[in-house]
């Protein structure tokens, strides 16, 4: 980890299940020493696929990703000797991390009132599900409830009258974590100047309404927004995903729809279209978005998905593959952008791949640590 952005710099991590310790795993991934607090029973994301149901399971990847690299320490905050302990490394640290439940914080004297007078150097991150102030404060959040249902996000993805798909986990979990992470660095800038830490918290509620902000945004300066459509309706017919003749899909990136209209009909060779009533302009396409992507489904069901995307590539069409996780992970770019890491097993374990924090640093290739055991640096901590 040498020369990493965040060397020297110590973080104390007081956090459960995800977005805390993802918040903290980003700081260890860019080179901070991350001490991480556990309970006598651990994490219990180090157990979240026996919660599940999935007995006997060969490493934990939603862990793994998200405390690589950290140094585990048991305490027993419900003993006096276990909190002095605490406030032993607290001493120390320079950024204190939790997703502990303001409640508890509290009844430990571990809330940001007491840390940040007693260690005034110290960046205090806080993450909660639906922030510090008003009626639910303390109800359960978890990114299913607080990113996801209340913020309006999983609302808007289905047409009025059907009922959102579940979330795919960690996705609001991850996203806050990294609005935590940059609340926090420019924390540590600030103390760079004046000496002086400060609290830094959001919340998985906030960071939610901020994701879908344009959407949000519309409702509040004109009290309306375009709904969501099925896809045989949608208003962009050129912003839009088909599928070939062999059942691989793509996803058309049409953002300028009379200027890229042109281009996908020589593309896929139906420069008829450009005189069919209502498929002359990006407007009257929009009006008549069902008859024109029924059109275009009919024709992309002509042939395999590799004859359009060299079509598209030749005439300069705008496009994306719509990959299956099995595909992305194959996909020579995704491997090519840096997407993945090779982890350093334990011994006896077998190498493995995982997921990279998204962030690089030029000039600076990190090696990250392993994944801690419970309890594994009791010794030297």
């Amino acid at each position: 980890m040498a020369n990493g952005p965040l060397q020297g710099v110590r973080v104390l991590e007081l956090g459960v299940w995800v977005a805390g310790p993802a918040a903290a795993g980003l700081m260890a991934d860019w080179g901070a020493t991350v001490i991480k607090v556990e309970p006598p029973a651990g994490d219990p994301q180090r157990a979240v696929f026996g919660a599940l149901g999935v007995a006997d399971q060969a490493g934990v990847p939603p862990f793994e990703i998200d405390n690589r690299g950290k140094r585990s320490v048991v305490l027993d905050l419900r003993t006096e000797t276990d909190l002095a302990r605490m406030h032993a490394l607290l001493a120390d640290a320079d950024v204190f991390i939790s997703n502990v439940r303001s409640a508890g914080l509290a009844r430990m004297g571990l809330d940001p009132g007491s840390l940040t007078t007693r260690y005034p150097r110290l960046v205090y991150g806080l993450l909660t599900g639906y922030g510090t102030t008003g009626p639910d404060v303390d109800r359960a959040g978890y990114d299913v409830g607080a990113f996801w249902a209340r913020s309006g996000l999983a609302h808007t993805l289905v047409p009025p009258g059907e009922n959102p798909p579940s979330g795919r986990s960690g996705q609001g979990d991850h996203t806050t974590a990294l609005s935590l992470c940059a609340g926090v660095m420019a924390a540590l800038f600030e103390r760079e100047r004046t000496g002086k830490g400060r609290l830094v918290e959001t919340s998985l509620l906030r960071t939610g309404i901020y994701t879908i902000g344009w959407d949000v945004g519309v409702q509040l300066r004109f009290g309306k927004r375009t709904s969501t459509k099925p896809r045989s309706q949608n208003p962009a017919p050129q912003i839009l995903n088909y599928t070939a003749g062999d059942g691989r899909a793509f996803w058309l990136l049409g953002l300028e729809g009379d200027r890229h209209w042109p281009g996908l009909l020589a593309a896929i060779g139906r420069e008829d279209l450009a005189d069919r009533e209502g498929f002359g302009t990006a407007r009257e396409r929009s009006a008549n978005a069902e008859r024109v992507v029924a059109e275009l489904d009919a024709h992309f069901a002509t042939r395999e998905w590799a004859h359009w995307t060299a079509r598209f590539d030749e005439h300069d069409v705008w496009w994306a593959p719509l990959n299956s996780i099995p595909e992305a992970i194959q996909d020579p770019q995704v491997i090519a952008a840096g997407s993945f890491v090779d982890m350093e097993p334990h011994p006896g374990e077998e190498p493995y791949r995982a997921v990279n924090s998204p962030v690089d640093f030029a000039g600076w290739t990190p090696r990250y640590g392993r994944v801690p055991r419970l309890g594994e640096h009791e010794a030297r901590w």
